[in-house]
């Protein structure tokens, strides 16, 4: 667990409403309309970018997506985005994605352990595949954090 600040990176998504029940079962169909834009229309804007997903609140407000190089003019449901720029709190998740709700609980942990206020929003970036485990991925949980008094 960590203390970084986040520069804001820049992101292709598609961004729905849902509920946590429908995210599941929504957000591959969501990554894949992004990749098909990054294999067409947006070839060139991915340098070694990693997929993300971005909860900007409870209700869930997602966006799912891929890092880029920078901005582009919006294709379909495909529209440029970037993740959450200041303060957050993070660790890395080195199982599989099903438990990831984990890593999050662990960043929240901490957070209440310091005395640290999460903003609500939150974000995954995902890694490679881990040589040892081919089903877990190394992705990095994000909480962005209220600033300090």
């Amino acid at each position: 667990m960590r203390l970084t600040r986040s520069a804001g990176t820049p992101t292709a998504v598609v961004a729905a409403s849902t509920s946590w029940e429908e995210f599941p079962t929504r957000w591959m169909g969501m990554l894949d309309e992004v990749w098909a834009f990054l294999h067409g229309p947006g070839a060139g804007l991915r340098s070694d970018g990693h997929n993300v997903m971005l909860y900007k609140d409870d209700v869930p407000n997602v966006e799912v997506g891929v890092q880029v190089t920078g901005p582009f003019v919006p294709t379909g449901r495909v529209v440029p985005s970037s993740l959450p720029a200041g303060e957050a709190a993070m660790t890395i998740h080195r199982c599989p994605p099903e438990r990831i709700d984990a890593a999050h609980q662990a960043v929240l942990d901490w957070c209440a352990a310091h005395g640290r206020k999460v903003a609500g929003s939150r974000w995954e970036v995902y890694g490679d595949r881990r040589e040892e485990d081919p089903g877990a991925f190394e992705t990095a949980v994000y909480w962005l954090l209220r600033a300090t008094d």
